[in-house]
């Protein structure tokens, strides 16, 4: 019997390359369809690659289409610093990182000089990525459903791209960090005013709504890169901003995801009738223990040695909640909310 499963992707930067390992795994499971997926930053850029691809050649097609959208981005260069360690894996790049010369002028830099200040020579290193997408596909009535969330910089206000609207632009201001990338700039169909765009992630990463839609299943994957909970105190200067990364990136989840368990304690309690509101059912794929070694800075470089360990560890999670959780999709929440927001 085939399950029907919508799909939530964060971002993070290099670390989606976790996402691409979980999507990898996911494909290879005949009984479990992918009706829609949402989409934040590098979670746009999953989620754009696993629909064209499946458009294009099923489930073949997305593992092929996710391949290359990682090969690709393996051969980015970041823009404040070049790959200067290849030798390292990803636990060693976040301790070495930090502590690097390299690394931390170019840092303390980057909160004084604005992309602005780039003038003629200033270029987003992710749109030559963006735009080898076959958007006739990524548009296509065929396949999933896809939304695409991006923060308007003037109202503070999330806006989902979906069917037409997706494009070149609509996925690089997804990904817009406003320290590293000057905003872009797309027209308000209603309104016909051109709007500026910053990270999604300000607002919904990803946002869970658009997939509380009746034509889409109730069974939610959110596939989670930012760790939710820190057991250790930041304390260097770098530990902290790491973690007000975190925080500020998951705030928006949390907020549905509280309000997710707030609707399905309303209707298991009889104080709202069943049908009135959807019924969500929620489950969680991560691996805490790893990526709370990581951080902003192995964010921020997609080096091939550590995009190749994080989709290994990606298919393992992948694995560990196909054997745990698998016969709970389509019948129950896995994600335990009342624990979470106890």
């Amino acid at each position: 019997m085939t399950v029907r499963i919508n799909l939530a992707l964060q971002g993070g930067g290099a670390h989606g390359a976790f996402t691409w390992g979980v999507l990898d795994r996911l494909l290879e499971e005949k009984g479990i369809e992918v009706s829609g997926i949402t989409g934040t930053s590098a979670g746009a850029l999953n989620g754009a690659a696993f629909k064209s691809g499946m458009v294009r050649d099923g489930r073949a097609g997305a593992k092929a289409s996710l391949d290359r959208l990682w090969a690709r981005m393996g051969a980015v260069g970041d823009m404040r610093f070049t790959h200067w360690l290849t030798r390292f894996d990803a636990v060693a790049w976040a301790g070495v990182l930090e502590a690097s010369m390299p690394f931390s002028p170019l840092e303390s830099l980057s909160q004084v000089i604005s992309p602005y200040h780039y003038g003629p020579f200033y270029r987003n290193p992710l749109r030559e990525v963006v735009e080898q997408f076959n958007f006739a596909e990524v548009r296509a009535g065929d396949g999933p459903e896809l939304f695409i969330c991006a923060t308007c910089v003037r109202t503070g206000k999330i806006r989902i791209f979906e069917g037409e609207e997706i494009g070149t632009d609509a996925i690089l201001a997804s990904a817009c960090l406003p320290d590293l990338f000057q905003a872009v700039e797309i027209e308000d169909p209603e309104t016909g005013r051109m709007e500026a765009y910053w990270d999604g992630g300000y607002t919904g990463n990803p946002a869970l709504f658009p997939l509380f839609r009746e034509a889409l299943p109730g069974d939610v994957v959110i596939v989670n890169i930012n760790p939710l909970e820190r057991e250790e105190i930041p304390r260097t200067p770098q530990q902290i901003r790491n973690r007000v990364n975190e925080i500020s990136f998951n705030s928006s989840l949390l907020r549905e995801l509280r309000a997710i368990n707030f609707v399905q304690r309303l209707l298991a309690d009889g104080t709202l009738q069943q049908g009135r509101m959807k019924q969500v059912r929620v489950h969680m794929i991560g691996d805490d223990d790893l990526m709370t070694q990581l951080s902003v800075t192995t964010k921020l470089i997609p080096v091939p040695q550590i995009l190749a360990r994080l989709k290994q560890a990606g298919r393992d999670a992948a694995d560990g909640f196909l054997e745990r959780d698998r016969d709970s999709l389509g019948v129950r929440s896995s994600a335990d909310l009342p624990a979470m927001f106890g």
